[in-house]
């Protein structure tokens, strides 16, 4: 059995599936979700696709890695929801990035704007793990000089796929494409290496992007 948990196209994962089939051989797509916190804690989520048979013995060989396992259907259903997953993760930040800036910029105190947001229809994993404004949580890559986080050029990536994927079924796209344009730019000016929640930087000091 290959549990592939790496991010890639859901139409690839398929037809992996079949080439592994006529080896004798099983093909999963296992992407996961839950960042560097969740890979050391053991608390990975992991979407799986493939066949009802062999989702059990997936889950065996995955289970020192995750606590929650999902199968989303057969191969390329994994990596499709993991592609939808970031694809919103990524419209997110950008959307969190802007709304925390334009905040600040009316002079809203950040920190008191991140106590409201935490307890309002706001509130997000963006906000409670990636925290895009430095000094807000002490453990966020933004915290971190924006190091050791999810890296720009991989959310660029997902979103990517995740275009191509949407493109595929003839499904609109805009604010993927826009929020995607923000991570094209980063990687072009050199911070591809950065976490995702750089592009609050250039959002908050009106860099052109």
């Amino acid at each position: 059995m290959i549990c592939d948990t790496s991010t890639i196209s859901p139409i690839a994962s398929a037809e992996f599936a079949k080439d592994a089939e006529k080896e004798g051989l099983i093909f999963m797509d296992t992407p996961m979700s839950g960042g560097t916190t969740g890979a050391m804690n053991a608390t990975l989520c992991f979407m799986i696709g493939g066949q009802d048979k062999d989702v059990d013995r997936a889950k065996m060989l995955l289970k020192p890695m995750g606590a929650n396992f999902i199968h989303c259907g057969p191969a390329g259903m994994g990596e499709t929801a993991k592609l939808t997953n970031n694809l919103i993760l990524g419209i997110n930040m950008v959307a969190a990035s802007e709304g925390f800036a334009i905040g600040e910029k009316l002079g809203m105190d950040p920190k008191t704007l991140a106590q409201v947001i935490s307890v309002s229809s706001a509130r997000s994993f963006v906000f409670d793990v990636f925290h895009p404004r430095p000094d807000i949580i002490p453990n966020a890559p933004s915290s971190r000089n924006y190091e050791n986080g999810f890296q720009a050029s991989l959310i660029k990536k997902d979103m990517v796929l995740a275009l191509e994927a949407a493109h595929s079924a003839n499904a609109k796209t805009d604010m993927l494409e826009k929020s995607l344009d923000y991570y094209v730019q980063l990687e072009k000016k050199g911070k591809g290496t950065k976490d995702f929640a750089y592009v609050y930087q250039y959002i908050s000091k009106n860099y052109d992007i």
